[in-house]
């Protein structure tokens, strides 16, 4: 059996010189720091004091942060760059109550305020919920709001959402930038960004990926390529439309982690001795997805104070996943270091083609004295969604006579490759994928219209209202069950209310509440029936409802540096029956309180801060227990120092309080700190070279699961060296 094991010689080659630079920075740093020399410095410019990019934003209106009655956080193309970041993942790391599940190993999975999601993610305010890995090659920045979003984004939005703002066009500008990097795994990747200025009213650009993948775990690998062409008209100087295509190809392996000891006499924690084990198939644990993205946007400016903003999305998704993972600890032997584990798997396939076409209105007006900024819009969604999984059947089986479960000795590698191996109690067998768990054929359509209105009731009191109405409306043929013809319909308003006072410019407290819901559907359009093949069947119940209250500060302490400080409360409502006949009760929910503070911008011109701090505390209404993924305590910091005109390097650190693995489980993850570094030295105008430096104090942690016994093992210290520029 052949087991990855990384370059060692390359591996450490690197990792020496990364450290050594970094040494050598702050060496460097502190010797500057007290000489008058280079005292001209260029500043760190930090956009996004606007949620906006392009007139395309998260809010539809550029309104300024300060205003706006919740919180959030942005991430610029410039943060993205010095801190390394790579991945949806990473940027969560670095902000305040939200934390990072697991995803299974195929998909981002985002933990908002206490409330797992995979589908609430946007791309220039269109929702984007297949499951699959984002990248950031050609983002211009992040923005993560929190708190129940329905006004502005429809049903979801339950904790927060993430909403990727896209590359555009730049008309009069030709430039290629470029990006290429390689870290100690043996992981590298290619970027490229190129504008064109096609003539005086138009441009084109392109972005383009290739990433090959690896990291610290046996038989890891896979590669992404995607490549995003745009182009932009100014139609006449009030008018303007950006096209676009995208293409995203991802294959690669997956790794669903260690299981935790919950045995009899059990810590209840991750078995560190497992580190270095993967419980799959070296072979057969893949997920693949293709994707082909149409997008087509009109902005057109009305007058000085009315404009449209019209938006069309087409996107077509072909993904398979399949998988084998731990699904239970059955015996460790007494040093802890082997036993029995059981593994469970399945295959699955999702084709999903999506049409989105929407339409808002922005427009500002004064009634007697009395300042609105009203936003108005409507939008439709027609999705088809086909989906199968089928389960593994193992020809001895768990039970000894056969099922989708099997028993192994736990060892690195596992006695499993292609689908054949030994079980634990030495029988020889090959594994099929037969057993049908689900086959639907759904469709999917959506309307939806908001408005929402600002009213500036003086020059520091603003009252902001709004409300949404959304018809949600699934189809389903229900062909693993053989029904067909199932259907439901939920429609529901999500009011928003809240309230602005700024006793003087720079200082805002706010208040504010809002609603969002989720059909019982899911997600991801699982169907109409919740109960297996052959059993009982039961209708899907009414929406999961969500509520949140916020009350906050804001305040621009100085020129570029912004202070927030929130205390709120989450709650989601589920109705549930007894038997099939029962009527519907509220038995089911989730309350989670807790408070959260952020720091961001320049200190000085040389300093740039990014600080978070979250405290929460939830439970849930069915016996009152801790949720899962819940971590109480999470604080992140990065800094930024520009040595001078050339050279600056970064130093950071997260801290993840420890989490349950189910809600009130015994079983947990560990508290862990991870301490990130970064160097960079501009060669030239056109030419970077930058170190990022993951873990610095090689800390064995746990980040995050899926379930009791999926427990991701987080990357050790680690470097990734890159060059990048601008011509």
């Amino acid at each position: 059996m052949f087991i990855r094991t990384h370059t060692k010689n390359f591996h450490e080659l690197l990792l020496g010189l990364s450290l050594s630079v970094l040494s050598s920075s702050i060496a460097v740093a502190q010797s500057y720091s007290g000489s008058s020399e280079n005292k001209k410095v260029e500043e760190i410019v930090v956009t996004g004091k606007y949620l906006f990019s392009d007139q395309v934003n998260a809010l539809k209106s550029p309104t300024p942060i300060i205003d706006v009655p919740q919180s959030l956080s942005i991430i610029t193309a410039n943060q993205i760059t010095n801190q390394g970041f790579d991945s949806v993942g990473d940027i969560i790391n670095y902000i305040p109550g939200v934390t990072n599940s697991q995803g299974e190993g195929h998909r981002d999975s985002v933990v908002f305020r206490g409330v797992r999601s995979t589908s609430d993610f946007f791309v220039d305010g269109v929702r984007d919920d297949v499951q699959y890995y984002r990248s950031l090659y050609n983002i211009d920045q992040v923005e993560i709001l929190r708190g129940a979003n329905a006004l502005l984004f429809g049903r979801g939005g339950t904790g927060g959402l993430v909403n990727r703002v896209t590359k555009k066009g730049q008309i009069g500008e030709d430039f290629t930038g470029y990006k290429a990097a390689i870290d100690t795994f043996g992981a590298f990747a290619a970027e490229i960004d190129s504008n064109f200025a096609a003539s005086d009213t138009s441009a084109f650009r392109i972005n383009a990926i290739y990433e090959s993948l690896n990291n610290h775990r046996d038989f890891y690998d896979g590669d992404r390529i995607a490549f995003n062409p745009t182009v932009r008209f100014e139609l006449s100087p009030s008018s303007t439309v950006d096209l676009s295509y995208e293409y995203i190809d991802n294959e690669r392996f997956i790794d669903r982690g260690i299981p935790i000891n919950d045995l009899a006499g059990g810590d209840f924690q991750p078995v560190e001795a497992f580190e270095n084990i993967v419980f799959g198939d070296p072979e057969l644990n893949t997920a693949e997805a293709k994707a082909h993205i149409l997008r087509a946007t009109l902005t057109q400016n009305f007058s000085d104070n009315f404009k449209g903003v019209f938006n069309a999305t087409y996107s077509d998704f072909d993904k398979l996943y399949q998988n084998f993972y731990s699904q239970d600890l059955r015996s460790l032997t007494t040093d802890r270091t082997s036993g029995i584990v059981r593994l469970d798997g399945y295959v699955d396939t999702t084709q999903r083609k999506s049409f989105n076409i929407s339409g808002n209105l922005i427009g500002e007006y004064a009634t007697g004295g009395i300042e609105h900024t009203i936003v108005t819009g409507i939008e439709y969604r027609g999705t088809s969604n086909n989906n199968d999984r089928f389960n593994p059947e193992f020809p001895f089986g768990a039970d000894g006579i056969g099922d989708d479960r099997e028993d192994f000795i736990i060892a690195r590698p596992l006695n499993l490759s292609g689908g054949s191996g030994v079980d634990s109690d030495d029988n020889v067998f090959t594994v099929t994928f037969t057993g049908l768990n689900d086959q639907t054929e759904s469709d999917i359509k959506v309307f939806s219209a908001f408005i929402q209105d600002e009213i500036a009731v003086s020059d520091n009191f603003d009252i902001i209202l709004g409300g949404r109405f959304d018809s949600f409306d699934m189809s389903t043929d229900d062909i693993g069950r053989n029904t067909y013809g199932l259907s439901r319909t939920d429609e529901k308003f999500s009011p928003r209310a809240g309230l602005v006072f700024k006793p003087q410019e720079n200082i805002s407290v706010y208040g504010s509440y809002s609603q969002s819901f989720l059909p019982r559907t899911g997600e991801q359009f699982a169907g109409l029936r919740r109960s297996s093949p052959g059993s009982v069947q039961s209708d899907i119940l009414s929406p999961d409802e969500f509520e949140n209250l916020e009350a906050g500060l804001k305040w621009d302490l100085i020129d570029g540096l912004s202070f927030t400080a929130s205390v709120f409360k989450n709650e989601s409502m589920r109705a549930s029956r007894a038997d099939i006949n029962a009527d519907e009760t509220e038995v089911q929910g989730l309350s989670v309180d807790g408070f959260e503070l952020q720091l961001e911008g320049e200190v000085t011109d040389r300093l740039y801060v990014r600080a978070g701090y979250a405290n929460l505390t939830g439970e849930t209404s069915n016996g009152g227990v801790t949720p899962r993924e819940l971590p109480k305590k999470t604080f992140s910091i990065w800094t930024n120092y520009r040595v001078t005109d050339k050279f600056g390097f970064g130093l950071g650190a997260t801290h993840q309080g420890e989490a349950l693995t189910g809600n009130g489980s015994a079983t947990f993850l560990p508290s862990f700190t991870r301490f990130d570094a970064a160097a960079y030295y501009d060669v030239n105008d056109t030419f970077r070279v930058q170190i990022n430096v993951e873990n610095l104090t090689d800390t064995l942690y746990f980040p995050s699961s899926h379930s009791t016994h999926q427990a991701t093992v987080g990357v050790p210290l680690n470097a990734r060296i890159s060059v990048s520029g601008r011509f």
